[in-house]
């Protein structure tokens, strides 16, 4: 299957960086808009972005002559009849794409394939009522087009699998990195995506933290932006749409509920940074980190074994801190004298102060680190004293973070997420979406995380995964929390190797 003439309607900022990067790659485009000279403004754009690269030295002036020679603005979808790919970057509402596609196939030959770029609607919903569904396939590009990688590959229902195939070696070929995924709602990003900001808003709506707080420890964790400022700079409304969408699309499933804390900002008018007012006014700047480190407060012991002590390990090792190891335990964190400093499993500091009849004690978060200034959550049960609290405070600092104190809720932020992230990558899974290896390639190229949900799992273990979201699910009685099958499946098999 040849696919060489291109097609593109929809002149906006996708459309346009889909069109460049199409004749950047040797093919004929046609660009198209139902606004009048739309598509002639968005190729002379695309004019001054390719000069500004060649100033710099970046491309060539024969490469950028070559492409934008190769860009063609046309007035109406009969100029496609030659085309072997079309590819529609419209608005993102079902009816307006299936009629364009009517009346795109009545132009266009049997054999040509017609592409959808939306972001969540169902390819099979879009190619419904069509004479030819199996040549429908859904090419989910990210913004910008240029720069990012990834590119979503998605088969509804009746989609021919040598068309996605064809599709998927194209996107290869315009240097692309595409997966493979099924037409679901959210398809990969955008649905594994859902928890980094649902874990978020449910803090702020609980009072747990500050938006500044969890943005530190976003970052601490390795993820470039903090949740608040991503939502800012993608914008509240376009963020709720698609939480809502998705929400919708699954019968109202409890794990993709919309917030009431974003749904206010919106109501509000505070939109985010295209508005000048969201979580931030304007564009937050991180808060210096202290420059000097205080001592530790006395001699500091690693408990427990396995993964997590492992990461505790590995961050005291680079940070030059002295600590005894005692392997042999029944929670895993630090102590300092006889106060307990638990990395958390999902259960709140006064359960776990109740339960173990220690009073003074603390739980901290997951120690991810990814950033130069590193952040990290503690709690502390409602019974610790002002010396447990200081010396606690004391301790973490010493040991190479900024303390940032939440309430006592159940697995904090960085555990709660990232948890969350894998539980429903799982999901994803286990239904069929993508695989392992295409969801931990997509989140990383299409949301720039540190690393891919089925490494975290790795990284932090199936056990303590488990054990947060069990948590989480029996402190909140929420089915949003509910594990996966299949890390359940994971957790047996774990049990099983290390019982035989």
């Amino acid at each position: 299957m040849t696919l060489q003439t291109i097609g593109v309607v929809g002149a906006g900022t996708m459309g346009a960086g889909i069109a460049q990067v199409a004749a950047a790659a040797g093919h004929p485009v046609k660009l198209l808009d139902v606004r009048p000279g739309a598509a002639q403004a968005a190729i002379d754009q695309t004019a001054k972005a390719l000069a500004a690269l060649v100033d710099k030295g970046r491309l060539s002036a024969d490469a950028r002559g070559a492409t934008l020679a190769r860009l063609s603005a046309v007035e109406t979808s009969a100029d496609f009849a030659d085309a072997e790919l079309v590819l529609e970057v419209i608005v993102e509402k079902l009816e307006a794409k299936q009629q364009l596609l009517r009346e795109l196939e009545a132009i266009v030959s049997p054999r040509t394939v017609l592409a959808s770029n939306t972001s969540s609607i169902s390819i099979t919903a879009i190619a419904n009522g069509l004479q030819h569904p199996q040549r429908v396939v859904g090419m989910h590009f990210f913004n910008p087009v240029p720069l990012m990688k990834l590119v979503e590959v998605v088969a509804g229902a009746e989609t021919d699998a040598a068309v996605a195939q064809a599709v998927f070696d194209l996107a290869k070929r315009w240097g692309k990195t595409p997966v493979h995924a099924k037409s679901t709602p959210g398809f990969i990003v955008n649905r594994i995506a859902r928890p980094y900001y649902a874990e978020t808003l449910a803090l702020l709506q609980e009072q747990a933290a500050t938006p500044a707080a969890i943005d530190a420890l976003a970052r601490s964790a390795g993820f470039r932006m903090g949740t608040c400022e991503l939502m800012d700079l993608i914008g509240h409304d376009v963020n709720y749409a698609v939480t809502q969408s998705v929400f919708e699309a699954n019968y109202f499933d409890r794990r993709y509920t919309p917030s009431l804390v974003q749904k206010a900002l919106i109501d509000g008018g505070r939109l985010g940074r295209k508005v000048g007012k969201g979580f931030y006014d304007g564009v937050p700047s991180p808060e210096p980190a202290s420059a000097d480190l205080p001592l530790l407060p006395g001699p500091l012991t690693l408990c427990g074994e396995g993964p997590l002590a492992g990461l505790l390990q590995a961050w005291l090792t680079r940070r030059g801190v002295e600590f005894a190891r005692v392997p042999v335990s029944a929670w895993t964190g630090l102590k300092i004298d006889e106060i307990e400093m638990r990395v958390t499993d999902g259960r709140t500091a006064i359960r776990l102060a109740a339960e173990s009849h220690r009073p003074e004690l603390a739980v901290i978060d997951l120690p991810l680190a990814g950033d130069k200034l590193p952040s990290i959550a503690v709690a502390f049960a409602a019974s610790a004293s002002a010396a447990t609290r200081e010396t606690v405070s004391t301790t973490l600092q010493a040991c190479g973070w900024q303390v940032r104190e939440l309430r006592d809720v159940p697995g904090l932020w960085v555990a709660r997420t990232v948890c969350m992230l894998i539980n429903e990558a799982a999901d994803a899974v286990h239904q069929g979406v993508c695989d392992e290896n295409d969801a931990d390639l997509a989140m990383k190229l299409g949301t720039n995380w540190p690393a891919g949900p089925f490494e975290w799992l790795e990284q932090i273990g199936v056990e303590a995964v488990v054990a947060v979201l069990d948590h989480l699910h029996a402190a909140t009685r929420n089915e949003r929390y509910r594990t996966s099958p299949l890390l359940q499946q994971r957790l047996w098999e774990s049990r099983l190797r290390t019982r035989v």
